[in-house]
């Protein structure tokens, strides 16, 4: 029966985070203005790199937010019992860092593999994002 609620938290969080994430992008998409013809219109100049930066750390916003997610569940299941620690543990399982020497229950180790894999796929759309939106504003 763990299993079982293991599985349904790991898989109802990454909808969460999907959920999150698509929502993020849109809106930094629609704050910075990245359309194509708004890229297109840039010139390589200090507004262009102001724009890159921009985006980059509103992607990294976005990745704390999703982090921030699933540190919350480990605190409220009771998994890991401090804010810091659970930050740490959740940071390291997104970026597929590995899993440090915190105190982790192992009847939640599968919710932490399923947050490695989400947060390597959610990192890959982010830079899928961010390196057509360079390629256009670099490729007018």
């Amino acid at each position: 029966m763990q299993l079982g609620i293991q599985i349904v938290a790991a898989y109802a969080l990454v909808i969460l985070m999907t959920l999150v994430h698509a929502l993020g992008v849109v809106l930094i998409t629609r704050l910075l203005k990245l359309e194509d013809a708004s890229l297109r219109a840039h010139r390589l100049d200090f507004g262009a790199f102001a724009l890159l930066i921009s985006m980059a750390l509103g992607l990294f916003a976005l990745h704390t937010l999703e982090i921030g997610m699933f540190a919350t569940f480990y605190l409220a299941v009771g998994a890991i019992q401090d804010l810091e620690q659970a930050l740490y543990f959740s940071t390291s399982a997104y970026a597929t860092l590995g899993h440090p020497d915190v105190d982790f229950p192992a009847r939640w180790r599968l919710v932490g593999a399923v947050e490695g894999l989400a947060g390597f796929l959610l990192i890959g759309w982010s830079t899928a994002v961010f390196v057509t939106d360079m390629n256009k504003l670099l490729r007018k």
